[in-house]
Parts: structure tokens; C-alpha cells; sequence
């Protein structure tokens, strides 16, 4: 698990340059770090050793060093494309998963992708065509981006290499902006800074003779066997997902695991007897702290379980910390406990794993009971409901089934935009300042549902959250949380074999009205005590909405509200407003207000030069 940055072309004192783009990205691999550079290009790593601690050292170079790899993530089938290789007459110097990816791709070129089983990001230079190969895993687990300046191609495992790059000119992206409004993450490939993208998950990219040809190598299509039992269904999750978790636990270091109250996690962990989990929480509420939770399970189990209560004062202290990690502002509250939980196993192991892509694969999160909950409501005639929706829109004032009425008088494609949605149009022209762009963020959706024309709408749902929410969201704070404490995270439930069985599990063992996750539930039940395999979806919960009504907190936000930074993008007079009525229990408007505060210092981090060290309360300018 490593970062790694690079460019092409002629650049002044270009062993500085690599240099400081791969300084800065230490945190991702204190271990080591390794530098190529010729005429033509530059390339920068940083190790956090996990495989072959003693010779696993980058840059790898195939048996005539025509070639140059730099490699973040890991193979975990890499042994068996080993004896392949070497059957072929490929000689390995390293008994590393990096040095599989360039005899790989020596073998087969841009088909060794579709042969791997793991997370990556990695380069491959060839000196002899001048060549650049980027490529990024089906998921989307490990970070790419890239720009170009000039006449060079600069890329990094994070932008802040990137921004270390002579003549790159730091602007910010309106549009990422409009976006991030919507949907409360940046939204792939766009990214907050104009002309920089990300690369996305299952892409290649080719650089040479100064041209970018990006191309999709594989794509996670659900193609449901409606034949398929209950019975079939768990018993191939189970069996699938064992062997998922044995080879997420393919190591020479000790692997340890994330641990919370619910099912993914806990099912992850029942694989560990002996090793260790961490959890972490807020205050005495069960509703916000997950400890009482995991420490019973772990107990059960037979882990060593370490955990953290965080108080309001250290998230508020870390906040700006985390955004500089991050890059770009993520208005996600729970990736601050990741940072906390990433920080607490980072003293005890190097590697953990953790249950993200559960809920996208086998279909568990709360939204996607709505095509049921709306069902019986939609057999009624479109023009009634769109009626009725329109009636109640006009009124000046809130009750209960409102909003059934109006979601009910739309499709899916119409409501569902990802497992997050914020401001209305309405409230997003209000509160961005003219000049801004503000379009329907349907308008990016679309081509994602125009892919999955004729699935059924929990399915489409799946999609969407795969390709665009959990890019940007989900894996985004993963990466970025445990990475900025040195720390790899693996995610067994993004396995391409694992996705393979989700992929056919019928809609109906997906969701029902008996729950989420239907048939993951009840393979983990094997496993796991029934209240935690049963128990409902969660997330990580983090208490921003009773902290928005202190005192103390809603006023560090009010300052950053009417701030010059605040007035540059947004009308204030909207924000404080929006505000006042969450501080006097009108409603809840926390993740709209922490949507704009997060932005605001990520802002004045990367444009107004801002510290972000820890133990700041986060003040703008």
C-alpha cells in the first residue's frame, strides 16, 4: 500500500519537482521511497510495506529494465499469475505482488486487468514507445488523477502531488461545486480543481505522443437468476465470502479489522478470533456510539477489541485536518470517525479490513424499500398523482406524506440521484451566488440509468450507487483516512468473485419487506449472533445535529457563514437563516449546513492557505 505521482516532459530541476510531489504524500508510505527519472519522465513513490518487507521496494523493472512500475494496492492473486508467468519464461527478481503487474503486462498487455483479483493503481512506463500506462481497479478502492500542463502528463495517487507541479495553476471548479451541492461529494471524474480528473474505476489510460486515450476494461453488471433459492443464494454468499476474507488476510504484517454494531463489519470479524478490532463512538447515546455494540461481539467471538470515545472538542480539532487529507471537501460527517478509527488501529497493526460495498452489492441501505413503500401508490394513474403532487408542492407548509405524495408522482430516474441527496433546486439557486452554475443533478445521472434501461428500480439503484456514490463518496474517505494515517484498508465485499454471486442474487432476496440485505443477513446469521445479522442499516452515526444546536459549535459555523470566503460563492443571508431554523428545532437542517461549512474550510485550506493542523477549532476568513 503505497502513493505514487509522476510527470512527463522537460521541467526545470525535475529531481526537486519528483521530489516534492512525493514528499508530500509521505503519509501514505513512511516505509520508503523510490525515484525514476530520464529525458522523457519523472515518477515518485512512497512504500508502506506489506508484502516481502525486504525486497518489495519501487520503482520494478521487468528483466531488461525497458520497463518502470509503480504500484498502490494489492494482488491477491498474485502467487497463482506467478507460476503462470514463470511458466512463460518471465524472470522475477521479488517475491512482491508488484512485480506480477509488469511481467503481466509484458505477457498481455492491456488484458493482464481482467486477470487480477485485488485493488490498484499503478503506472507502467515503457522507454523503448515512450509510453504511460495508467490503470485503476473495477472498484475503484485505489486513487488516480491526472492533468496535463503544458506538454506534460502529471498524475498522482492524490491531488496534492499534483499542486506540487511547476506551472500547474490552482483554480477551483464551479461546476465540481454545483455538483458537490447536490449530492455532497465531489462527483468523479470532475474533481474541485479545474482541469484535474480522476481517473475512473475499471479504466485504463494511455499517454503517448502527448495524446490521452482513456478506455473501460470491465463493468459490474447485475444480471439477477431468478431461479435462484434462498437456500442457493446464502450458501453461495457464504462460501464466496470466506474466501474473500482469506485472501484480503494474504499479509506479512498482522491484519486487524474495523468492527460496528452492524452486519458488515461483524461478519468480517468473525474471521479474526484472536486478532484485533477497533471502534469508536460519541458520547452515552447507543443511537451515536456503536462501543457497547462491538465490545459484546468481540467479546463473543474471541477478539482483542480496542476502541475510542471521541469528545465534540477533538472531531471539532480535527476537522481541518481531515479536509486537508482529503483534498476535496466531503460533507460525509462519519469520515472524521474514520479518520479517528484509522488513527487508533494505525498503533496496533498496518493493515485492517473493513465492510464498505456491502450495502451497494447485495442491496442494503433504508432507500431502497422505496420502490415497495411506493408501489401500491404508483398503480394509481400518472396524471392523478402528478396533480396531487403539484397541489401540495403549492402549499405553504409541511405534514406527514408530503413528500410520499411528490416522490410517488415521479419515476426512480426523477428522485433517486445516489444514496445522498440535499438541496432542492430551488434552494440550490437561492444559495448559490448568480454566476455559479446550478443545474438539475439528474442531468449527471442519466446516462448512468440510461445503462440499466429495463432493470428493476432497486437494481438501478444498485448501479447508480456503485458508479457514482461510492467512488465518490464511500471509497474516497477510506482511502483517505486510513492512507493519512499510514494505515492499508481492504474491503473483502469488492471482490470480483464476490461480486460475481451478488450480481445474480434476485431482487427479492436483495430487498423485502423483512429487510436490507435479505440473503447477506442470513448467510452472516451462521456466523453471528441474530440481533447483530438482523440488525437494521445504521451508517456511522455522528451527533452534527444536537452539536449544531450548541452554542459553541453552531457559532464557529455562523462565523464561518458570514465570512468573505462565504460571500464569494454563497447568499449568506440563505445560509444563516437555514442556520437559525435548525438552532430553534424548526427542522433539521444539519447536513445542508455542514454541506456548505465543510466546503467552506476545505476552501480556506487549499485557496486561502489556512493551517491544518490539529487542535484548531476551524475559524475562515
Amino acid at each position: 500500500m503505497c502513493g505514487l505521482c509522476g510527470f512527463t516532459g522537460e521541467v526545470i530541476d525535475r529531481d526537486a519537482v519528483i521530489k516534492n510531489m512525493t514528499d508530500v504524500i509521505t503519509h501514505r508510505g513512511p516505509d520508503s521511497s523510490g525515484i525514476y527519472s530520464d529525458a522523457d519522465i519523472s515518477m515518485g513513490f512512497r512504500r508502506l510495506s506489506i508484502i516481502d518487507l525486504d525486497q518489495g521496494s519501487q520503482p520494478i523493472y521487468n528483466e531488461d529494465k525497458s520497463m518502470v512500475l509503480m504500484f498502490n494496492g494489492e494482488i491477491y492473486n498474485y502467487q497463482q499469475l506467478r507460476e503462470i508467468l514463470i511458466a512463460k519464461g518471465h524472470r522475477f527478481c521479488t517475491k512482491t505482488d508488484s512485480e506480477v503487474l509488469l511481467h503481466g503486462f509484458e505477457e498481455w498487455r492491456e488484458e493482464l486487468l481482467n486477470k487480477l483479483r485485488g485493488m490498484f493503481a499503478f503506472a507502467i512506463w515503457n522507454k523503448n514507445e515512450k509510453s504511460l500506462f495508467l490503470a485503476r481497479d473495477f472498484f475503484g478502492i485505489k486513487p488516480m488523477h491526472y492533468t496535463q500542463v503544458g506538454g506534460s502528463f502529471v498524475y498522482g495517487s492524490e491531488i496534492k502531488s499534483i499542486l506540487e507541479f511547476p506551472g500547474f495553476e490552482k483554480k477551483l471548479n464551479l461546476n465540481a461545486l454545483n455538483n458537490y451541492i447536490s449530492f455532497e461529494y465531489p462527483v468523479p471524474p470532475e474533481t474541485f480543481f479545474e482541469n484535474v480528473s480522476c481517473l475512473m474505476p475499471a479504466h485504463y489510460l494511455w499517454y503517448r505522443n502527448g495524446e490521452v486515450e482513456i478506455k473501460r476494461y470491465w463493468e459490474p453488471k447485475f444480471e439477477p437468476d431468478e431461479t435462484m433459492t434462498e437456500e442457493q443464494a446464502v450458501d453461495e454468499i457464504d462460501k464466496v465470502f470466506e474466501d474473500s476474507v482469506a485472501a484480503h488476510r494474504i499479509s506479512d504484517v498482522e491484519v486487524g479489522c474495523f468492527l460496528s454494531s452492524g452486519v458488515d463489519s461483524s461478519y468480517v470479524a468473525t474471521y479474526f478470533t484472536g486478532q484485533k478490532t477497533f471502534t469508536v463512538g460519541f458520547g452515552e447515546d447507543e443511537k451515536y456510539n456503536e462501543i457497547g455494540y462491538a465490545k459484546d461481539l468481540s467479546s463473543q467471538i474471541g477478539v482483542e477489541h480496542h476502541f475510542k470515545t471521541i469528545s465534540p472538542d477533538e472531531y471539532w480539532g480535527n476537522i481541518r485536518k481531515v479536509m486537508y487529507h482529503m483534498d476535496q471537501p466531503l460533507a460525509d460527517a462519519s469520515c472524521i470517525a474514520l479518520y479517528f478509527v484509522s488513527k487508533i488501529a494505525s498503533e496496533y497493526v498496518k493493515v485492517v479490513l473493513s465492510g464498505e460495498g456491502s450495502d451497494e452489492l447485495f442491496g442494503g441501505y433504508n432507500i431502497y424499500h422505496e420502490p415497495d413503500d411506493l408501489a401500491a401508490y404508483r398503480r394509481l394513474p400518472l396524471g392523478l398523482r402528478k396533480a396531487l403532487a403539484s397541489f401540495v408542492q403549492k402549499l405553504p407548509f409541511s405534514f406527514k406524506g408530503k413528500n410520499f405524495l411528490i416522490r410517488g408522482s415521479k419515476t426512480t430516474e426523477e428522485t433517486f440521484i445516489g444514496n445522498n441527496s440535499l438541496f432542492t433546486m430551488a434552494e440550490k439557486r437561492r444559495l448559490l451566488k448568480d454566476g455559479i452554475p446550478a443545474t438539475r443533478p439528474q442531468k449527471l445521472t442519466r446516462p448512468w440509468y440510461d445503462r440499466v434501461q429495463g432493470k428493476d428500480d432497486v437494481t438501478k439503484m444498485q448501479y447508480l450507487d456503485i458508479n457514482v456514490w461510492m467512488v465518490g463518496d464511500i471509497l474516497l474517505k477510506a482511502d483517505r483516512m486510513s492512507m493519512a494515517n499510514s494505515l492499508e484498508l481492504r474491503v473483502p465485499f469488492l471482490d470480483r468473485k464476490l461480486f460475481a454471486v451478488a450480481s445474480r442474487i434476485p431482487r427479492r432476496l436483495k430487498v423485502n419487506p423483512q429487510n436490507t440485505k435479505y440473503a447477506l443477513r442470513k448467510a452472516a446469521l451462521r456466523h453471528l449472533p441474530e440481533a447483530t445479522a438482523q440488525k437494521k442499516k445504521l451508517g456511522f452515526p455522528v451527533p452534527i445535529r444536537v452539536w449544531l444546536r450548541e452554542e459553541k459549535y453552531s457559532g464557529i459555523v455562523r462565523q464561518a457563514f458570514t465570512s468573505e470566503t462565504a460571500g464569494k460563492f454563497f447568499n449568506t443571508d440563505f445560509l444563516t437563516g437555514l442556520l437559525d431554523s435548525h438552532m430553534q428545532g424548526k427542522c433539521d437542517n444539519s447536513r445542508k449546513i455542514w454541506t456548505v461549512f465543510i466546503f467552506l474550510v476545505w476552501y480556506d485550506i487549499y485557496f486561502n492557505g489556512a493551517s491544518h493542523e490539529p487542535g484548531e477549532l476551524p475559524v475562515v476568513k
